[in-house]
């Protein structure tokens, strides 16, 4: 479960131990989706008055582009969240790191947390293995499956070097 009564957790913190569904309509369409469900754990605990505080962890693997070559790049995402929640109106909201809680409502969606933490630690790049030598410029065929039939062409920047390099 990772929706919470405030209340149950202002007399008691509550273990949080659930997953996030890649189906989850709080996944936007130009999200990096998790491959299957982002594991969440933590406590939730009161920390004030219209204050809650949630330590813990979510975990997750991703399929990314890879950057060199476009294949798909499996990425594994784990982080640990330190997320303080504040009704309106209290000092803390000024702050861009804590989130504010709708103070008509009596619960505490961490699924919104969730998704935030998992966007900030998904590597915006991936690569499918160090070694990818990436496609052709020119004919777009992927180089990990062999040279391509289009001439080399040289880079005529490094032609002085080169001719410094052939009188040594």
């Amino acid at each position: 479960m990772l929706v919470f009564d405030k209340r149950a957790i202002e007399a008691k913190a509550a273990a949080v131990n659930d997953a996030l569904a890649t189906d989850d309509p709080v996944w936007q369409p130009i999200d990096p989706v998790p491959s299957g469900a982002v594991q969440v754990s933590g406590r939730l605990s009161a920390a004030g008055a219209g204050r809650f505080y949630w330590h813990g962890r979510i975990t997750g693997d991703a399929v990314l582009s890879c950057r060199r070559c476009l294949a798909d790049a499996a990425v594994h995402v784990e982080d640990e969240a330190h997320v303080i929640f504040a009704e309106p109106g209290s000092e803390e909201t000024d702050d861009p790191d804590v989130q504010v809680l709708d103070k008509r409502s009596h619960q505490i969606d961490l699924r919104p947390t969730v998704r935030e933490q998992w966007l900030l630690n998904v590597p915006s790049y991936a690569v499918c293995r160090e070694d990818c030598k990436g496609i052709c410029p020119t004919c777009g065929k992927d180089l990990n499956e062999g040279p391509c039939a289009c001439p080399q062409a040289r880079d005529s920047r490094w032609d002085a070097l080169r001719k410094a390099q052939s009188k040594s």
